[in-house]
C-alpha cells in the first residue's frame, strides 16, 4: 500500500456542525496499539494465534504487510473481517532480502525492525514521504549495540534504511530461545541504552524481541523523562501474556526481558481503542449532551484509559453502566468546560489533540505540558495544533514542553480551511471544533483511516 497521503486544498470535507445537543452510541474499533504488538508478538511464536478484533485499518494492514514480506501468514476469516489469524514461519526464521513498507505508522517502522535481527539476510525498510521526518536513531542504535549493521540510504537516523542481521545470529527459532534459557552456559544478558526521549515506541521495539536474544534483554533509557509510560508498560503486560517474562524499574529507567519462547493464547480478543474514543466523547463536552462508548474494559493498559478522568475534570458527568453484559463509558456535558491550568499529559500524549480541542473552548488557559515528543509524530503536533487554533481566530502558543491555549469568546471564532498534515488526530481535532465553529473544511480527512477506517460515517452517525 504505497499511499503517500498527498494533501491538497481540492480535497475538502466540510466538518458538520451539531444541530443540538448530542445523543448518541459509537462503537469503537480496536486498539491500534493492541492490534500492531499482538500482530507482532504472534508472529514471534511457534503457533498459529487467533486475533478476534483486530483493527483493521491503514496502520494495520501496513503491519500485516510488513510481517508477510518477512514470511509471516496472515489469514482473515472471510466472514468476519476483524478476526486474522497469524501464523508465524515454520523454522521461526522470517525472511531475508525483502523489502518492508512503513507508510506512516510508527508502530510498523519501529516495531519490526527488531525482528530483521532473526532475519535470513537483510532487510530494507521504506515508507511515506512524511515518514522520512519521523526520528528512528534510538531503536536502529540498539539493534546496532545487539550487533546488527544499519546502512542508511538518506539522513542519518530516518527512514529509508537497511537493517543486516549479525553475522553470528543463527536466525533460530522460538524453541531454540526455549533451550538457550535453560542452558547453564546460556549467553550472558545483552545490554542496550538509548535515549527514547522521542518515543515510548523505540523502548517497546526492542522489548518486544529481547526474548528472542539468546540471554535475554537489560534495556536502560538514557533520557530524563519518558514519554507515554502506560504504552510501555502495554507492552510489558503483553510479552508477560505471550509467556515471557519482563520487568520494569522504572524510577532507575530499567526493563529487563528474559530468554525464553513466546506464545500468545490460541485466541485473544483486542479491546476497542480507546484514544480514539477521545474525539466521540470530548464531543459531548463541546456540543452538550450524552455520547457512550460500549466494551470500556474495567481494566486496560492503554493510555486512553485515562480519558475519562480528565473529561471529568474538564466538567463532564461520566458514568460507567453496564447493560446486558456491556459495559459504558457515558459521558455528558452542559456546555461547561473548566481549563485546567498546568496539565501535565505526559502519560496520554496521543490524545493531546483531542483535548485540545476541547480546552479551546474552555472557561480558563491550560497549560497542556509532558507532551514535547509529540513534535516527532506524525507531524510536529504542537506547531500544528498551534497553527490550527490560531487559523479559526483562537490563542495558543507553543511551550518548551507542551502548548499554553488561551481560550477567547466563540464568537471570535470563524470557518477556515483546516489542514490535517496527513496526520489522523489533527483531522479528528479538525471536526471537533467544527462541531460549533461553523464553515471548517478539512484537507484529507481520508487520512483518518490510519486508525479510524470509517470516521466520516462514524462522526455523522453520531451526529445524526
Amino acid at each position: 500500500m504505497n499511499d503517500t497521503n498527498t494533501t491538497t486544498h481540492t480535497d475538502l470535507w466540510p466538518a458538520p456542525t451539531a444541530s443540538g445537543p448530542l445523543h448518541a452510541t459509537v462503537t469503537i474499533p480496536g486498539s491500534k496499539s493492541l492490534s500492531n504488538r499482538y500482530l507482532i508478538l504472534a508472529a514471534l511464536g511457534r503457533r498459529p494465534v487467533t486475533l478476534i478484533g483486530l483493527l483493521r485499518s491503514r496502520d494495520t494492514e501496513l503491519m500485516m504487510g510488513a510481517l508477510a514480506a518477512l514470511g509471516v501468514r496472515c489469514d482473515v476469516d472471510p466472514d468476519e473481517e476483524t478476526t486474522v489469524t497469524v501464523t508465524p514461519p515454520a523454522d521461526g526464521r522470517f525472511r531475508g532480502d525483502v523489502d518492508v513498507y512503513c507508510g506512516l505508522a510508527g508502530t510498523v517502522m519501529r516495531f519490526v525492525p527488531g525482528l530483521a535481527l532473526f532475519a535470513d539476510g537483510p532487510v530494507r525498510f521504506d515508507g511515506d514521504r512524511q515518514a522520512y521526518a519521523r526520528p528512528m536513531q534510538p531503536v536502529l542504535d540498539g539493534l546496532e549495540q545487539l550487533g546488527a549493521h544499519v546502512d542508511y540510504h538518506g539522513e542519518h537516523g530516518y527512514l529509508p534504511f537497511t537493517i543486516t542481521p549479525p553475522a553470528d545470529a543463527d536466525a533460530g527459532d522460538a524453541a531454540d530461545a526455549i533451550a538457550a534459557a535453560a542452558d547453564p552456559d546460556a549467553p550472558a544478558r545483552a545490554t542496550v541504552a538509548i535515549d527514547s526521549s522521542g518515543s515510548s515506541q523505540f523502548i517497546s521495539g526492542l522489548l518486544l524481541v529481547g526474548s528472542r536474544l539468546p540471554g535475554g534483554l537489560t534495556l536502560t533509557h538514557t533520557g530524563e523523562r519518558t514519554p507515554s509510560l502506560p504504552h510501555i508498560r502495554m507492552t510489558v503486560t503483553d510479552v508477560n501474556g505471550a509467556g515471557g517474562h519482563a520487568t520494569a524499574e522504572e524510577a532507575a529507567r530499567v526493563w529487563t526481558v528474559d530468554a525464553g519462547g513466546l506464545q500468545l493464547p490460541e485466541r485473544v480478543v483486542v479491546e476497542p481503542d480507546l484514544s480514539n474514543a477521545a474525539p466521540f466523547l470530548g464531543a459531548a463536552l463541546i456540543a452538550g449532551g450524552t455520547v457512550r462508548v460500549p466494551n470500556w474494559p474495567v481494566d486496560t493498559t492503554q493510555p486512553g484509559g485515562l480519558l475519562p478522568g480528565y473529561l471529568e475534570r474538564m466538567g463532564a458527568t461520566v458514568r460507567f453502566p453496564e447493560e446486558h453484559g456491556t459495559r459504558y463509558c457515558e459521558v455528558t456535558g452542559d456546555g461547561t468546560i473548566h481549563g485546567l491550568g498546568d496539565f501535565d499529559l505526559t502519560a496520554a500524549g496521543e490524545i493531546a489533540p483531542s483535548l485540545a480541542a476541547v480546552l479551546a473552548f474552555a472557561d480558563a488557559p491550560t497549560r497542556m505540558i509532558g507532551i514535547g515528543h509529540l513534535r516527532g509524530h506524525e507531524t510536529n503536533r504542537l506547531e500544528a495544533l498551534v497553527t490550527e487554533i490560531r487559523r479559526i481566530g483562537g490563542e495558543a502558543r507553543e511551550l518548551d514542553d507542551g502548548i499554553e491555549i488561551t481560550p477567547v469568546p466563540r464568537e471570535r471564532m470563524h470557518g477556515a480551511v483546516m489542514e490535517s498534515y496527513a496526520d489522523h488526530r489533527m483531522a479528528t481535532f479538525a471536526a471537533m471544533i467544527g462541531l460549533i465553529v461553523p464553515g471548517v473544511e478539512i484537507v484529507n480527512v481520508a487520512t483518518t483511516r490510519k486508525t479510524l477506517p470509517d470516521f466520516v460515517g462514524m462522526w455523522t452517525g453520531m451526529l445524526a
